[in-house]
């Protein structure tokens, strides 16, 4: 490494840890004014280039992300057994409507997200750390430093289980919504996961007893307005390290889906809520579900709110491992993936960062 390369890599780092020790995240840069991106936000000029060339190809399909009705689910079983493996084994994402969730609550669920964003720094910065353990914390990009560049994105992360949460730990702000949206969203989580099962040619009860739904983490995301969207990512490509990731996001847009070699817009539906299959499901049915990539472009408008929940017992103390589901295996169809534990797949997942490449490659049989 030459004494130039070097001072360029300690001039970086210096200026991440100059953001990070802010705790004043993105929404801090962008109320001090900034009419430019910061250098740590700015991507490769080889990633730029390419997203330069696909826009400028001609978009070869009108595709749409699958919606399912959860309506009549109780006498109309099969209907949505049928939608979501069609969706879940072709795309990998699909919006449910009728789901079960109310509309004030969904709605509430944003404006508390975005009130929490939109305190003091001195009120946020209480709940500021990169502590792995921690519950409740608030911060920008969990890969600050292991990362290429970094996100135009704040977000607040709350563990909800297996273990409850004490409410006090979280912000007064958002307590008492996120609880009741936790606790609405973890149904509709169980059904999801019941119709899964039944898809992938299974009891009903098979994932929901191998404790996919045991525990699941809520990420309040925060998108501000950027200055120069084209240089840098709302979030960088990636394929989510949980079971299955149910998503709440407003009306801005921005959510975008990798499909037949190309980048899909998830666009906003009234009431709607986003699903997409995780790395853990796909490990589970053998490749038979698809955890695809999936990125949040930046914007000139803003900010964009999502909620995120992340079904997973994330970090929680457990032996258990998961491999591919016997009754999916045979002679024809043999075991792609070694058995891991969450613990383990999350730690490989975040030890690695956004860097635009699938965990799941690191947990293939070799053959």
């Amino acid at each position: 490494m030459g004494v130039s390369e070097a001072s360029s890599i300690n001039e970086r780092f210096q200026e991440l840890k100059a953001f990070d020790e802010s705790k004043a995240g993105v929404k801090g840069l962008v109320d001090a004014g900034i009419t430019k991106v910061p250098g740590i936000f700015i991507r490769s000029s080889e990633e730029l280039d390419r997203d330069r060339q696909n826009s400028n190809e001609p978009t070869r399909t009108h595709f749409r992300i699958p919606v399912v009705d959860l309506k009549e689910v109780r006498f109309q079983r099969a209907e949505a057994v049928s939608g979501v493996l069609k969706a879940a084994e072709e795309v990998g994402f699909f919006q449910v409507i009728n789901h079960g969730v109310a509309t004030e609550v969904l709605v509430g669920m944003l404006e508390a997200a975005r009130g929490f964003h939109e305190l003091p720094v001195e009120v946020k910065e209480e709940y500021y750390s990169r502590e792995v353990n921690r519950k409740v914390k608030y911060g920008s990009n969990f890969d600050l430093y292991e990362s290429s560049s970094a996100n135009w994105r704040d977000t607040l992360f709350c563990v909800m289980g297996p273990e409850p949460l004490d409410p006090q730990e979280l912000p007064f702000v958002c307590r008492d919504i996120t609880l009741e949206y936790s606790g609405q969203v973890h149904k509709l989580g169980t059904l999801l996961f019941e119709l899964i099962s039944e898809a992938l040619g299974l009891k009903p009860d098979c994932l929901l007893n191998m404790e996919c739904a045991k525990g699941h983490c809520l990420l309040s995301n925060y998108y501000p307005a950027c200055p120069q969207p084209e240089l840098t990512m709302g979030t960088t490509k990636h394929s989510d390290p949980d079971f299955l990731t149910i998503l709440l996001q407003d009306h801005m847009g921005g959510l975008q889906v990798f499909h037949q070699n190309q980048w899909i817009d998830v666009p906003p539906l009234s009431g709607a809520i986003v699903v997409n299959i995780g790395d853990l499901l796909q490990l589970l049915s053998n490749d038979k579900l698809k955890s695809v990539e999936h990125r949040v472009l930046a914007n000139h408008i803003g900010p964009r709110v999502s909620v995120a929940c992340f079904f997973t017992p994330h970090l929680y103390p457990s032996m258990k491992t998961y491999g591919p589901i016997k009754e999916l295996l045979s002679e024809e169809n043999p075991p792609v993936y070694r058995e891991t534990s969450v613990q383990d797949f999350i730690a490989y997942y975040e030890s690695k960062g956004l860097d635009g490449n699938s965990a799941l490659t690191h947990f293939k049989l070799r053959r």
